[in-house]
């Protein structure tokens, strides 16, 4: 009986604290709700398969509990109830798959004409790079990293000129624009997570990722590294800073590019030889 009890009342707590729970999501500021209609069908599913399971347990426990000259009855398997088990087994899976890989499609197809943005992850920190006025990130690759070109960005390369760096910086984007999310790693495994957004991608070393989204709301929000990267992993922070198009050109024409980054280096690397 208490063993029944018991089980009854982690029920209804588990119940209690998921509908009562301080720790929820935070309010949304991308068009991805529909990441939050996917969990909340989820949590459906799978709080319903929990309440029915630990019920049945208690049930048991109470129904067959131990009476004197009460002898069990040994019945090693049963093919009826083994198939009902693995059919509604495999509709549970799909029920809870189905929404997930529609989302899954939608999340990696960007609209065509967004704009890309490269997001860069290092040991310990992040960095970003926007393109100029052609629209176009240049090529990179990890040869070409080095104290003055951190990011490995292909000099060579027409497109990289008027690339905007931003080394250790705030990413800025403009609201209410769908904008394609280019995910590259220097070093190790990093994880791309902004909870506002509901994005959240790895970073592999050697390969690129990718998603998009369209933020929906000003303001500034954290970027998480949600892989861990080693002893600096939870100072992995910056922001994203979502401003309206007035704000967002204003502080896109003050971004130096590649080109005049490189400049300026050259112009110090020069007034230090002459000293």
């Amino acid at each position: 009986m208490h063993v029944a009890l018991i089980l009854l009342l982690v029920v209804v707590g588990s119940v209690a604290f998921h509908l009562l729970s301080p720790w929820w999501w935070t309010p949304i500021a991308s068009n991805w709700q529909y990441i939050d209609a996917t969990m909340i069908i989820t949590f459906w599913i799978t709080g319903v398969v929990f309440i029915a399971v630990v019920s049945f347990m208690a049930y048991c426990v109470f129904r067959f509990r131990h009476k004197e000259g009460r002898q069990a009855d040994y019945q090693p398997e049963s093919k009826k109830l083994e198939i009902w088990l693995a059919a509604g087994t495999a509709l549970g899976v799909a029920a809870m798959l189905a929404p997930g890989l529609v989302v899954w499609h939608r999340f990696i197809n960007p609209p065509a004409g967004a704009p890309t943005v490269e997001a860069v992850g290092q040991q310990w920190q992040w960095s970003f790079r926007l393109p100029g006025k052609d629209g176009k990130l240049g090529l990179s690759d990890t040869r070409f990293v080095s104290g003055d070109n951190p990011l490995g960005l292909n000099a060579a390369d027409p497109h990289s000129q008027d690339n905007v760096v931003v080394i250790g910086g705030d990413l800025h984007l403009p609201v209410g624009k769908p904008v394609k999310i280019l995910l590259r790693s220097i070093d190790v495994v990093h994880d791309f997570y902004v909870p506002e957004f509901r994005a959240k991608m790895d970073l592999m070393p050697g390969t690129e990722t990718y998603f998009w989204l369209t933020p929906t709301r000003t303001g500034t929000f954290e970027v998480l590294c949600a892989g861990f990267c080693g002893v600096g992993h939870p100072f992995m922070r910056a922001n994203v800073v979502v401003d309206s198009e007035a704000d967002y050109q204003k502080w896109l024409q003050a971004q130096p590019t590649f080109a005049q980054t490189r400049k300026a280096q050259a112009t110090q690397r020069t007034r230090a030889a002459a000293q």
